[in-house]
């Protein structure tokens, strides 16, 4: 007997669970001498709320990565959780909407990238296998961005409008800091699937992520979760975790807010060093206890995307309630 199970995301974290079983219950009907089974995915985009926002050509889900404060790793996240939706079969694009400081080209190692067309629109670069566009590519890298709103928001819509994603199960933007105008552009341009939320565990970032979660949801982006990076630090010796930020802010903070909580990141020399030489830890050292909790964010953040698209298509209607990950 063959068959194919599609899922909703290539990220399922239960999806060999659900293949065992499936064969196991084939196995157990008379006559059957041999199973084999295909996985298969199929993305569903999420219905957004009626803003009069159009749906972006060519991607299916628009995720937005973002953080209170400077310095809590956000970057980092967005491109790693990028590339691990790629790593488990996502068709993934990554915008660095951080257009003051766009480094998303150093730690995917694309500074020397320009940006081409196809004589109607921007065509992305393209690096393990994830689609990005950057600031990054049209500037110097020793030279500042110094634009007043309406400047910015022409760039955010036409980094969004007039570039050619191809086929985009997952679109991952990469935001400034802090609660400003790339936010509202954002809100203004496109329909966003979500928020993800980046924080540290001590009381000065949390402060700050909880003004960013309200301000996701005043613009009507609603969270898909919040990820607590540099959670600890684990002793590459006597594997010994340290809380030197504090412990649990981010997950005690997702609970108050009833939002899912997604994971937590550590602190871990190869994350920096990945981030330098343009080969992020997903890809360097998958296996890792770093590389695996990066999965595990990718796969929570699958997930809750495919709840909400479910229930959307059910409701008929985008913004909804969230299943905590518990």
């Amino acid at each position: 007997v063959s068959f194919a199970i599609e899922l909703t995301t290539p990220a399922c974290p239960v999806k060999d669970q659900m293949r065992e079983q499936a064969m196991a219950a084939v196995r157990a009907v008379p006559g059957v001498t041999s199973v084999d089974v295909r996985m298969t995915a199929n993305v569903r985009s999420v219905s957004a709320p009626e803003t009069g926002r159009p749906p972006l050509p060519g991607v299916k889900n628009v995720i937005a990565v973002g953080a209170g404060k400077g310095g809590v790793g956000k970057t980092t996240v967005a491109v790693n959780l990028a590339m691990a939706l790629a790593r488990c079969g996502g068709r993934v694009g990554i915008l660095d909407g951080d257009i003051y400081g766009p480094n998303v080209p150093i730690m995917l190692g694309l500074s020397s990238t320009q940006l081409t067309t196809d004589g109607k629109q921007i065509v992305p670069a393209e690096k393990h296998g994830v689609q990005v566009v950057s600031m990054g590519f049209l500037t110097s890298d020793d030279s500042p961005v110094i634009w007043r709103g309406p400047m910015l928001h022409g760039a955010i819509q036409q980094f969004f409008r007039e570039v050619a994603w191809k086929d985009l199960d997952y679109l991952i933007v990469d935001m400034p800091p802090g609660t400003g105008d790339v936010a509202l552009s954002l809100s203004q341009t496109v329909p966003v699937v979500g928020s993800i939320v980046v924080t540290t565990p001590q009381k000065v970032s949390l402060a700050d992520t909880l003004r960013a979660v309200r301000m996701y949801q005043k613009l009507n982006i609603p969270p898909i979760g919040l990820v607590e990076n540099m959670s600890y630090y684990a002793c590459p010796n006597c594997h010994h975790e340290a809380d030197i930020f504090g412990h649990g802010g981010g997950e005690t903070l997702a609970g108050q807010l009833n939002i899912p909580f997604l994971g937590r990141l550590p602190v871990y020399q190869p994350i920096r060093e990945g981030s330098d030489s343009g080969v992020p830890i997903v890809l360097s050292e998958p296996g890792s206890s770093a590389g695996r909790a990066f999965m595990l964010v990718a796969e929570h953040t699958a997930a809750q995307v495919s709840v909400l698209a479910h229930r959307a298509a059910e409701a008929n209607r985008g913004k909804i309630p969230l299943i905590p990950v518990r």
